[in-house]
This record gives C-alpha cells, structure tokens and sequence, in this order.
C-alpha cells in the first residue's frame, strides 16, 4: 500500500482533532503559490472529478504560476498539481497519462472540509455556516453549479474567478447581476448552452473584462463567431474555443490579442481557417486546430507564417492543402506536433506527409485519420530521438509500419508511452515492440485486431 493510500485510509479511519490538526500542519508548509493552488479545490462540490487542464488554466489566469524560464506557466502548473498529489492533498483518477500525470483528480471529502475551512478564514471563496459555496457580493471565486443564484454577485468588484463546474447554463441579460461584474480574470464557460440567451450580449459584457486572462468556451453550443470587441480583451493569454461545433469564423483582430499563449480550436469543424498574421502573436506557445488554408484564400493564415513563433511548443494542425508541409520543418522548438490527415486522401499530399521532416526536438506525436498502408517514415527513432510518446488513431489502411520504424540493434526508441487506436489492419508482434522500445511503460490499445501476443486486450480499450 502506498504512502498516499494509507493517508487516506487515516482519513477515513480518524475522522478526528489530530488529523484535522495533520492536514493543516501539511497546508502550512507549501509555498504561498502552492496554498492558492489548493484552495482552489474548495469552490467543486463534494466527490467532483475535476479535469486538470481546467486547473491548470486557471491557475495561469490568476497568476498563481509563472513561467520560469526553462518552463512555461502552463507546464509550471502542471507540476504544482504533481506536488500537491504527491503530499496527498489531492488524487488522481486514474488512468493516468504516459508521464504519469493524471487527467482528472479529485479530494478526499476529509480534505476537502479542511480546504473549505481555511478558503474561508482567507476569503478565498464564499461558504455559509454549513459549509457549502455560496455566491455573494464578496465573493472572489465561484462556481456555478445548478443551485447557484448568480443574482446576488450584482455590485460585486472583487470577483476574480467564475467557473461552470456542475451546470451548462447561466443566467445571463443587461439585468442580471452578473452583468455588473467586471473584475474577472478567469471566466470557465465550457459545455456552456448559449441557445437560451442572448450571445450578443454575452459576448459585449466579456469583451468589457479588461483584466481577463482566461476565457474557456469549449463546446459551447449555439456559437457560431466571435464578436470583433473581443480585441478589447488585450490581457487574454488563453483561448479555449474546441468542440464549437458551430463555430464558422474568427474575427481579424484576434490578431491584436498580443499577449496570448494558448489559442485552440481544435474539433472545429465549422471553422474553415485562421485570420492572417497570426505571426503576430509571438508569444503563442500552443496552438490546436490550425487550418492548412487553401492557396486562393488570401484571408487565411499559412502555415510558413508559425515560422516567427519562436515560443511555439505544441502544433495541432488539420491538413487540407499538401503545399505547405515543409513548412512544419521550419518549426523551431515545438515538443508536440499533432496531425489530423483527415483531407489527405490525394496521392500527391500522401507523398508529402510521408516524406515529411519533422523538428527533430518533438516530445509528443499524434497522428489521426492516416489512409497510408504503411506509416510514414519520418515516424522512426532516428528521425525523431527525443520522442517520448507516440498516438497514431483511426488510421484504417494502415497494414504495417515502415521498415525505419523498428530501428535497429544500435537504435531504438526512447518512448514511454505508445498510443494505438481503431487501426483494424495494423500487423505486429509484441516482441518486436519490445525490441524497439525498451524504455516502455504505458501502452493503449483499442481495435486493433490484428496485433499479435500484446499483453493487454487488443479489441476493446485495452491498458
């Protein structure tokens, strides 16, 4: 049994002074950003599975991490949330990701009062007597859940954080007390539905927020643009736009938002391209659903122009147009590169991805919707050797990996992580995998029927 397992069994067993007593003994000695951290857990209700991306996001927004040089925020972030699973403040639910991060976490409820109890000796966040989050004219940090009665935040001026945790709605008019919230620096509207307000209005009270920093409209339904104002949002780091279904175009002046590190829209099937002069943003450090504009479109951004982002650390790209594929050499520091060959069923694109030349510093790869027989070449321990995890999915022809896939005596992978699924056809033997990637230690597979002796199922999702 582990350390942090037999913590929570003490938890559970003791339900009394010392281990209350315990728990603020460990709260007291983490670094003054790591309490923020911490505090944060307090505003979910009781047994929430909480994604960490929208931790980690949030934690960015309000300025709790920095980057450091080496690190960027978002990567900064991510090791706070290692730390305090660590000391065992919070837990992962598994499974976890190849690196050992997990994509979701939790706290245990014993925890959890604690955190609530010193959040609210801070006024961190809101809590009536009993315990359970409230949103009132003082609160800093909410979140909304079905019970939530937005109204009482009218005249609020010290709002920081407002997140949909349990709920996909919000009231929202020029008369709600919302709408006098200007203060915001996090706003999490992810899974939001925008069909029963008004999203003009919604989109002018935004684009008011001059201190925000984070905004998270993932999967919002009834989205189909943005306004112009939201050039006013000249703070905003990250733009979380992915799975808008509907979402068909973004305005030019997203161009002017100069401080932004993170813009995705990735599963925007909607949306057509990007605006020019994305190059312009010079800070951008990741980047998801990048549309390949074709040739006659002079609206759209080209993928040549990512040449200038010299901060750029994770691409995703959708592929349309085969002309610019050499471009992605030109990348200079990426660790993430993801492909979505969904449109590259022309034997001349085909040719090209496949005699791609990657930035050979890529960390993470993911290639989607292949309709090669054989993997691409590039896709091999010389070509890319500090690779640490490779995803290939839905990649239906593919029959075999290239002969410089499996390397040789003196050159094998450095993967931790391998990733295969929903490729029917794909032949191999577990002990060729072996061989070529010693290191090992995270393997999924899913449809992928014709694998041979793999040592998890190979059918449905096997771990």
């Amino acid at each position: 049994m582990g350390i942090c397992e037999k913590f929570h069994q003490k938890l559970t067993a003791e339900r009394n002074d010392s281990v209350m007593a315990s728990l603020q003994l460990n709260y007291d000695e983490l670094h003054p950003h790591l309490k923020h951290c911490i505090l944060c857990f307090s505003i979910y209700p009781e047994d929430n599975e909480i994604k960490a991306e929208q931790l980690v996001h949030w934690w960015v927004g309000e300025g709790f991490v920095h980057d450091t040089g080496s690190d960027t925020a978002t990567e900064v972030a991510f090791n706070c949330l290692a730390e305090l699973i660590s000391r065992c403040l919070v837990e992962v639910v598994l499974p976890r990701s190849y690196n050992g991060r997990g994509n979701s976490c939790k706290m245990h409820d014993m925890v959890r009062e604690k955190t609530i109890l010193i959040a609210r000796e801070e006024a961190f966040s809101s809590f009536d007597e009993e315990g359970k989050h409230i949103s009132t004219v003082d609160s800093r940090r909410l979140g909304v859940t079905q019970t939530t009665n937005c109204h009482t935040l009218e005249g609020n001026t010290k709002l920081r954080a407002l997140l949909l945790v349990t709920s996909h709605s919000i009231p929202f008019n020029r008369s709600t007390g919302l709408a006098t919230v200007n203060s915001l620096g996090v706003l999490d509207l992810s899974h939001i539905n925008l069909e029963t307000i008004s999203i003009e209005e919604l989109c002018l009270w935004i684009s008011s927020l001059k201190r925000l920093a984070y905004l998270n409209l993932r999967a919002a339904a009834g989205l189909f643009e943005l306004l112009d104002t939201f050039r006013r949002l000249w703070g905003l780091q990250k733009l979380i736009l992915d799975e808008c279904k509907n979402l068909k175009m973004l305005p030019a002046s997203i161009t002017t938002l100069l401080k932004l590190t993170v813009l995705d829209v990735g599963n925007c099937p909607a949306l057509q391209y990007l605006p020019r002069a994305i190059s312009k943003l010079t800070t951008l450090q990741e980047q998801y659903g990048f549309k390949i504009s074709r040739p006659t479109n002079t609206e759209g951004c080209h993928l040549g122009e990512l040449k200038c982002l010299t901060q750029l650390r994770a691409l995703q790209v959708d592929i349309i147009e085969d002309d610019e594929l050499t471009a992605l050499a030109q990348l200079q520091h990426p660790k993430l590169l993801s492909i979505n060959a969904n449109n590259c069923e022309h034997a001349n694109t085909m040719e090209k991805l496949n005699n791609l030349s990657p930035p050979p510093c890529l960390e993470e790869v993911y290639l989607g919707h292949y309709y090669g027989e054989s993997s691409p070449n590039w896709i091999s321990p010389t070509s890319l050797p500090q690779l640490q995890y490779l995803c290939k999915e839905d990649a239906r022809e593919l029959k075999e990996m290239d002969p410089l896939f499996w390397g040789d005596a003196e050159t094998t992978w450095r993967l931790e992580g391998l990733c295969l699924k929903y490729l029917p056809r794909l032949k191999a033997e577990w002990a060729e995998v072996q061989r070529a990637m010693p290191v090992l230690s995270n393997l999924k597979v899913s449809h992928c029927y014709m694998l041979q002796s793999f040592p998890c199922n190979v059918k449905a999702l096997g771990v």
